[in-house]
């Protein structure tokens, strides 16, 4: 069993599963969901609008708090995090879900949009990992983290909560 979490960020490459787990943990534990993807959506990251979002809704008591954004983010969100959960899944398994889920009736992830994100899968370990990890440990270097790779790791993580 885990200590009590109220506060969770979820990391992890496009496709490895962060909206998916973060809909889990909302209904584990009734914190609400922040998806920074939709927030973002039709914004720039660096607008005050995008910042005062995120720092608005960061301050509650709990939440779980999905996807990456470390650069422009990990400043309001890691001091206040309990705990960070990377999935690390394999990036063959986070293209098929990217492919995949363009075609699901109301995705806000279109076609058009997929050579994108694959181009980003593909980099993901090599040019993003490092500059979020780097960011993480300056502003939040006490803030526990688990990384789960396989589905029965997320289960376990999910049930232990």
């Amino acid at each position: 069993m885990l200590a009590p979490v109220t506060r969770i960020i979820l990391l992890g490459c496009a496709g490895s599963g962060k909206t998916t787990l973060a809909r889990r943990l909302a209904e584990q534990t009734g914190a609400p969901v922040i998806d920074l993807d939709a927030i973002w959506r039709g914004k720039t990251q660096e607008t005050p609008e995008f910042r005062q979002t995120l720092a608005t809704l960061h301050a509650a008591d709990a939440w779980i708090s999905d996807g990456n954004f470390a650069v422009v983010t990990f400043d309001l969100r890691m001091p206040r995090a309990d705990l960070v959960v990377w999935l690390d899944r394999p990036r063959l398994t986070c293209a098929w879900r990217a492919v995949v889920r363009v075609f699901r009736k109301g995705e806000m992830h279109k076609p058009r949009d997929l050579l994108t994100v694959l181009r980003f899968i593909s980099g993901f370990d090599r040019q993003n990992r490092p500059r979020i990890e780097a960011l993480r440990l300056q502003f939040g270097p006490g803030v526990p983290v688990v990384r789960l790779r396989t589905d029965a790791d997320i289960a376990a993580f999910v049930a232990a909560l």
